[in-house]
Formats: structure tokens, C-alpha cells, sequence
């Protein structure tokens, strides 16, 4: 599962976006709809993780999005992991 990274700011407007296109009140309504826990989500609106790739396409789809209206870097699905062993290996 690949993630998806927004400009600086991007991530927070889009989710807000979606909140307003599909008349969800709060991240705590829009979590409950697409089964998504509350917590992960506001990390998500507060741009401390990037979006799953699969929560961003389903989130395009429910707002009638396209995903060509976005500056958008994928990321592999390694990204951000270390490597272990390095220190053992001395």
C-alpha cells in the first residue's frame, strides 16, 4: 500500500473538501463512514501522516473528485521504514 503526499497545507484542504462535498459535519462522522478510526484520521487532517493510497481514492470517489486537480507525489510502500540490523551487524 503506497502513500499519497500533498503539498505542505494540500492535505488539510482536501480532507476539508471532502468534508464540505459530502455534507459530513466533523473527521469523527467521515471516520464512521468509511470506517476509519477518529484518531487516525485527525492525524491525517493534522498532516502528521500521509494518506493511505487507498483511503485517498475512496475519499476522491465520494466527493466526485479528480485526482488530476491535485499535485501529488506517490510514495513507495517501504517509505519511512528502517532498515534493521545495522547497528548488530558492527
Amino acid at each position: 500500500m503506497s502513500r499519497v503526499k500533498f503539498q505542505k497545507g494540500e492535505q488539510r484542504k482536501f480532507i476539508q473538501d471532502v468534508l464540505g462535498r459530502i455534507n459530513s459535519p466533523s473527521l469523527r462522522e467521515l471516520g464512521n463512514r468509511l470506517g476509519v478510526n477518529y484518531s487516525t484520521l485527525k492525524n491525517y487532517f493534522n498532516e502528521e501522516r500521509c494518506l493511505p493510497e487507498n483511503l485517498f481514492n475512496d475519499l476522491l470517489y465520494i466527493s466526485k473528485r479528480n485526482r488530476r486537480d491535485y499535485n501529488l507525489e506517490y510514495l513507495k510502500e517501504n517509505w519511512g521504514q528502517v532498515k534493521g540490523g545495522k547497528k548488530s551487524k558492527r
